[in-house]
């Protein structure tokens, strides 16, 4: 196998100076409870959707499909609104609407739920692949309710992944108006100047594209390569590994170790744990609810999947985690 480290050089990216933006203070701070959420998303998990909504949009939140898909069916006359059949998409179902998909009855939408999970090295964060590599998603437990991802790793970066059942909560927690940070832990080739780190707090634009404040340290520095910790206010694509290539430090491990105030802490690689609905809500600043049933909404025990192809913890990985079960 080739190590990262003896790639190409990456050719030269056209840099601009760093810009301040407005408000002038660096976004790479620590994690920061999130603004008070809309009326919508409150509603789902107090009362369940209740307002009109497309029809597509009502089977995806059902866990039937993915609104796509979904559109496609309508269109195929596979679904019916009160024994009627709608081909347009853009019908508006209400709360009251009865609907069919090939004769069975849609379920009502489950309130949101939120799990964490430890994605391995090769696996793709798409529920399918153009290309036919394995995904995330054919690696998780088999009772698992159907789930989109809270953004995205890369094909070679591992670490901390949220799960949702709901899309509007997943928009919600992508927002960089949210306020959640994301940390990872990058091990890149090189000896690593401070100073270069340092001035990233005011951003950087690559190739026409900007990347925000990014706060960036130096954990550890051995003889050819070095230990990270990086803090993002966002998520671009690639933008560690985009970043550390314009600076000349190629990433060769890129670990996500927290995503707003969900950690990965203990979390095997592979295993998935289920957020108590009591915390999920306290950390989206809405309160905690008296009711008996969230007494049943606790944690569930990890599921490991299948083991990461590329192998167990490397050295020098500073994170918290157990050695992967068998």
């Amino acid at each position: 196998m080739v190590s990262p480290m003896m790639r190409e050089k990456t050719p030269a990216r056209k840099i601009s100076a760093p810009q301040n933006r407005p408000g002038g203070k660096s976004r790479g701070g620590g994690a920061s409870r999130a603004r008070p959420l809309s009326d919508n998303l409150k509603a789902l998990f107090d009362h369940g959707e209740a307002r009109p909504e497309r029809l597509a949009k009502r089977m995806a939140a059902a866990g039937l499909c993915s609104r796509r898909d979904a559109e496609k069916w309508i269109t195929d006359g596979r679904v019916m609104v009160n024994g009627e059949l709608h081909t347009s998409p853009a019908y508006n179902a209400t709360p009251e609407d009865i609907i069919t998909v090939d004769g069975k009855p849609l379920t009502r939408p489950e309130p949101p739920r939120l799990w964490r999970y430890y994605k391995p090295r090769g696996l793709v964060v798409s529920h399918r692949d153009e290309k036919g590599r394995k995904t995330m998603f054919e690696d998780l437990p088999a009772d698992l309710p159907r789930v989109i991802s809270v953004g995205r790793l890369d094909l070679d970066s591992e670490g901390l992944i949220l799960l949702t059942n709901s899309g509007e909560l997943a928009r919600h927690m992508e927002l960089p108006a949210t306020g959640w940070s994301r940390k990872y832990r990058v091990r890149v080739h090189g000896r690593v100047e401070a100073e270069k780190l340092t001035a990233l707090e005011e951003g950087i634009t690559i190739d026409g594209i900007h990347y925000r404040g990014v706060k960036a340290t130096i954990d550890r520095q051995a003889n050819s390569n070095a230990w990270l910790t990086v803090v993002l206010k966002e998520g671009k694509n690639r933008e560690i590994r985009r970043i550390m290539d314009t600076l000349g430090y190629p990433v060769s491990r890129l670990i996500r170790v927290s995503f707003g105030p969900f950690t990965l802490n203990t979390l095997e690689e592979g295993s998935i744990e289920e957020v108590r609905r009591a915390i999920l809500r306290d950390q989206l600043g809405l309160h905690r609810e008296a009711e008996a049933q969230d007494k049943t909404g606790t944690a569930k025990p990890g599921k490991p999947a299948r083991r990461n192809p590329t192998g167990g913890r490397p050295k020098n990985a500073h994170h918290q985690r157990q050695k992967t079960r068998h």
